[in-house]
């Protein structure tokens, strides 16, 4: 089975909220809500995929430091092996704006559970919940 490394970001705002973005119509699991970020290109590190996914995806510009790892998915689809890094930030440059057609929600981490998840997601929220309350 193909092991598939993608890399997740919980961008915190002011206010202990986390970002979710929905999967757009036409690409797999859509509908479903999920953490910002997205597959590694040849060569990137986890962090740097990271930087260029929300910048890709949010128009945001995130330095390294202000990344920290906070758990991982491990999640074994049908056609392949998932898994994902959580890594959580609460600095970044610019204004948080949907740059795929995607839609955005701000969530408290208690209420993450009401938002329908790809499967590889959902495990990711009681480290969230532990960090946020």
């Amino acid at each position: 089975m193909r092991l598939l490394l993608v890399v997740a970001c919980a961008l915190i705002d002011a206010d202990g909220r986390v970002l979710i973005a929905q999967r757009p119509q036409g690409k797999e699991l859509a509908g479903l809500w999920e953490f910002p970020g997205g597959k590694l290109d040849a060569g990137e590190r986890p962090e740097q995929a990271l930087i260029r996914e929300l910048f890709e995806e949010l128009g945001i510009t995130v330095k390294e430091p202000c990344l920290a790892p906070l758990t991982f998915a491990s999640h074994a689809y049908e056609a392949f092996h998932l898994l994902m890094p959580l890594f959580i930030c609460r600095r970044w440059e610019g204004f948080v704006a949907a740059k795929e057609g995607q839609a955005l929600k701000w969530v408290f981490a208690k209420n993450l559970r009401d938002y329908p998840m790809p499967p590889a997601d959902a495990p990711l929220i009681p480290a969230l919940i532990d960090l946020l309350g």
